[in-house]
């Protein structure tokens, strides 16, 4: 069994989480790396605490104790205006810190927000497309089952 903790961004700390279990359920967008046979367990669900992220710093431990192997930082992350620009500074500091996997995604990118961030500029500034590239590799038609 897989054991996952997942961290979104606090713009949406009262989210409930429902595209991130659907997908989880799915095997899609970030969770499309566990075979479907594959046990699943979330063993932690937390915000990052607002910018920059204070929660980063700690909340990894504490889902490391319950067992997580793996660290997923929600789609929220990619798709809010503008992207988190720390995305990539809490991947690194979750892997060199922690010594856990960390994937950037949870629920497919909605093709909403795909179309509309793909006309802007700051996902290449941000490198958006190389940290979260299979969020943005999902059929279309998927994406927009998640708009």
């Amino acid at each position: 069994m897989k054991k996952i903790g997942i961290i979104i961004c606090d713009r949406y700390r009262s989210c409930g989480g429902g595209k991130c279990f659907r997908a989880l359920r799915e095997r899609c967008g970030g969770f499309a790396c566990y075979p479907a046979d594959e046990d699943v367990e979330v063993v932690g669900f937390s915000s990052c605490g607002g910018c920059p992220g204070g929660n980063v710093e700690y909340v990894p431990a504490e889902m490391k104790k319950n067992g997580a192997e793996v660290i997923h930082l929600a789609t929220g992350f990619v798709v809010g205006y503008p992207p988190c620009p720390y995305t990539p500074d809490h991947k690194e500091f979750i892997e060199k810190h922690y010594g856990l996997e960390v994937v950037v995604g949870t629920h497919p990118i909605p093709l909403k927000y795909l179309t509309a961030h793909g006309r802007l500029g700051f996902w290449d500034r941000a490198d958006m497309k190389g940290i979260a590239g299979p969020l943005m590799d999902e059929s279309p038609e998927v994406m927009k089952a998640y708009d």
